[in-house]
């Protein structure tokens, strides 16, 4: 816009402040509302918007429209202002869901109906903007060819925010079909940002050169090229500088922020659009398994609990359709919507079908899917609104069917999800990644390993059984590993020196080493563990210096008050041939065994020679079994075992690995562990904790500490603090 607006005014602020809590407000209840009637909330955030702007309320109520609608430039600029950070944020999580290797695998349908789309879209829009819309609804009626390739245009372009949204309020982001969709829709907008591009040189004179279109899509291919590559590089380095460098709360939530503001930024300046690099960004980090998934949770709270239902009333706010109550202007918006609904659906049907070879409902939910315009085409209007292309009437025309199709979308698209089968491997891989969601091992992708400076053999050091441990848990995904020692003599070097050998144990893991002194080695090192590591792991001998500790002072002080998962284990040094092909993991059916179980499943290497024992002792007393006998007592405490071993043994078997359950009888819980391990010739055994610090000694339980101290093989606690 030419308008230079300057500082907002008292009134300006106040009217802000009580439009962003309005709507707001009235967002979030009519969300709930939609989602009480089984409807995705985004529904009720546009209908909302709707209900507050000048189609109902504002247009009979003067106060309300006082208060709501701004009024003046400068309080208009403010609300779009906030709008623009809801959907940078929106689309930083649809960025943070998407899976490229899932999107390589979907290419085919992705392109084929963002080819069908356009195909028809295009050619159409341009009709209709060139042949059949009146000139009064022109903004200059002697330039109508520009004017049809604007049609053409708005016609053509794809709502990622509001297809987000859906298939987020749908839970089908993580699906195929959700996948597809969210790439095409890139396709879709990139296509339609430039050719926006070439008809805002139009409307400025400008004249139309092969080279200007090649700059246009040589930029937007430039910056998805260096961005994934170049960019990814920086944004991993810059992510373990905040890491492991700084201390602030919330480093790294602020680290993504002021990112997703930098590359919006770079796409602002390449006119592809502040929303596309944070889209982009959020792919980045969705390839750097380090980010901390509690930051992932808290953009989610700040995007969908705040930001997204602002941008989405504010769309709402913008549908006037009391100006449009005249039959001519009624039978032209409808002809628009139809025209605009048909090119679509029926285009990326097409597409689907013949070039992505997709079955009936597959194809029709793309089609729908698509065919959600929303905030995408309101930008797109405003444009053309601002630069003399489009009269308010046709203005108001566009945002009615921008709005039409984002609140038919999300009804089309459960109607046509309910109607797709999955394919058995997409089932399985959504299976294992809601599994993942609760294993401690799967999201671990920062591990801290402290270790202490020894002499003699490196290779027979205990860090040997860590470096296993690591290695197994580190198959299929990169870990970043801290190496970590604290002296109190000052001498760092000699630190580096011992980490340097160590290192050697640990090849093909990301590696930092840190050497650092100080007179308090276990709080420095409880203060490493604080910066937002997934997991600690620790070793510790047989070996007890004091009677009072049950590992060392230091090891037990750093079980109880670690902020993180921890790892430990102990036992003597073993052989440099040791791996852990038959682990023994007891269960009593609490969280923390389920979590000893996901580590010790990680542990395998799909050899079929290897083996998971899950067992559980049934602890019997001949006296009370002699009370309970006849009473079905027993038989339910078996079946309750069964179960136990039997949930564990599923789990483990659809990751593949080999798994029995046993379920045991014995006087002591203890003894039966100890005694399954010796007739199983167990490598290790698997153990789950919850310790927390209730005092000032580690004390795991009598059991727990039985097979510590009588254990032939390693054991491994897992402490899911």
């Amino acid at each position: 816009m030419d308008q230079v607006f300057t500082a907002a005014s008292h009134d300006d602020i106040l009217q802000l402040l009580v439009q962003v809590a309005v709507l707001l407000l009235i967002a979030r209840l009519l969300g709930e509302l939609s989602l009480r009637f089984g409807q995705p909330a985004v529904v009720g955030e546009i209908l909302a918007g709707i209900l507050l702007g000048p189609s109902l309320l504002s247009g009979f109520v003067p106060f309300i429209e006082q208060w709501i609608i701004p009024q003046t430039p400068v309080a208009g600029y403010l609300l779009e202002i906030i709008s623009l950070l809801g959907v940078m944020f929106l689309l930083l999580i649809t960025g943070l869901e998407m899976d490229i290797g899932l999107i390589r695998q979907q290419a085919r349908r992705a392109v084929g109906m963002a080819v069908g789309g356009l195909s028809f879209t295009l050619p159409i829009g341009f009709i209709l903007g060139y042949y059949i819309i009146p000139d009064d609804l022109l903004g200059d009626p002697d330039n109508r060819f520009v004017f049809a390739l604007f049609i053409a245009t708005s016609m053509a372009i794809a709502a990622i925010p509001v297809v987000a949204k859906v298939l987020m309020d749908l839970n089908l982001t993580r699906r195929n079909i959700g996948q597809t969709l969210v790439a095409a829709a890139m396709i879709d907008d990139t296509t339609g940002w430039i050719m926006l591009s070439i008809v805002i040189g139009l409307a400025g004179g400008a004249a139309v050169t092969l080279g200007g279109v090649a700059e246009s899509v040589f930029s937007v291919l430039a910056f998805l090229v260096i961005s994934l590559t170049v960019g990814q590089w920086l944004v991993g380095k810059s992510l373990t500088f905040v890491q492991n460098e700084i201390n602030s709360r919330d480093k790294v939530l602020s680290l993504v922020v002021i990112l997703m503001f930098i590359w919006g930024t770079v796409s602002q300046a390449l006119h592809l659009e502040a929303l596309i690099g944070a889209f982009v960004l959020g792919i980045i980090f969705s390839r750097i398994p380090s980010l901390d998934i509690r930051v992932i949770h808290k953009l989610e709270s700040i995007a969908l609990g705040i930001f997204a239902p602002i941008f989405f009333a504010t769309a709402g706010l913008k549908v006037d359709i009391i100006s449009l109550l005249e039959p001519r202007l009624i039978l032209m918006t409808a002809v628009v919507i139809g025209v605009a609904m048909f090119c679509k659906v029926v285009g990326v049907y097409t597409g689907s079908r013949l070039i992505g070879r997709t079955d009936h409902w597959t194809a029709v939910f793309f089609g729908f899917g698509l065919n959600a315009r929303g905030s995408m085409e309101i930008i797109v209007a405003t444009i053309g609104l601002s630069l003399g292309v489009l009269s308010q009437d046709m203005f108001s025309i566009i945002v009615v069917m921008a709005v039409t199709t984002s609140l038919i979308a999300p009804f089309a698209l459960r109607w046509a999800a309910m109607r797709i089968k999955s394919e058995e491997q997409e089932l399985q891989r959504l299976r294992q990644e809601e599994m993942n969601r609760q294993n401690i091992v799967a999201s671990a992708n920062r591990i801290l390993l402290p270790v202490r400076v020894r002499e003699g053999d490196i290779g027979q050091a205990n860090q040997l059984v860590e470096a296993r441990i690591l290695e197994r848990i580190g198959v299929g995904k990169p870990l970043s590993v801290t190496l970590m020692t604290v002296s109190n003599d000052g001498d760092t070097q000699r630190g580096m020196a011992f980490l340097n050998k160590v290192s050697e144990l640990f090849a093909g893991q990301n590696l930092l080493k840190r050497s650092l002194t100080g007179d308090k080695p276990a709080e420095i090192i409880l203060n490493e563990s604080r910066r937002g590591y997934d997991m600690m792991v620790l070793g510790a001998s047989n070996k007890r210096r004091e009677p009072s500790t049950l590992f060392t002072p230091m090891v037990d002080y750093l079980m109880r008050l670690a902020p993180c998962p921890t790892i430990l284990v102990h036992g003597e040094r073993v052989q440099e041939a040791w791996t852990p092909r038959r682990i023994l993991v007891p269960t009593n059916g609490s969280v923390a065994a389920r979590h000893a179980a996901q580590v010790a499943f990680a542990l395998s290497t799909g050899d079929p020679e290897e083996e998971a024992i899950i067992l559980h002792v049934i602890e019997h007393h001949d006296s009370q079994y002699s009370l309970n006998t006849g009473d079905g007592w027993e038989e339910r405490e078996l079946n309750i075992a069964d179960q136990m071993v039997g949930e564990l043994r599923e789990m483990g078997e659809l990751q593949g690995v080999n798994t029995n359950a046993a379920v045991r009888r014995d006087q002591d819980t203890a003894h039966g562990i100890l005694e399954t391990a010796r007739e199983e010739h167990v490598d290790l055994i698997v153990l789950g904790t919850n310790v927390r610090a209730g005092s000032e000694r580690l004390y795991l339980g009598p059991k727990v500490e039985r097979v510590l101290r009588n254990a032939l093989c390693p054991v491994m606690i897992v402490n899911s603090t």
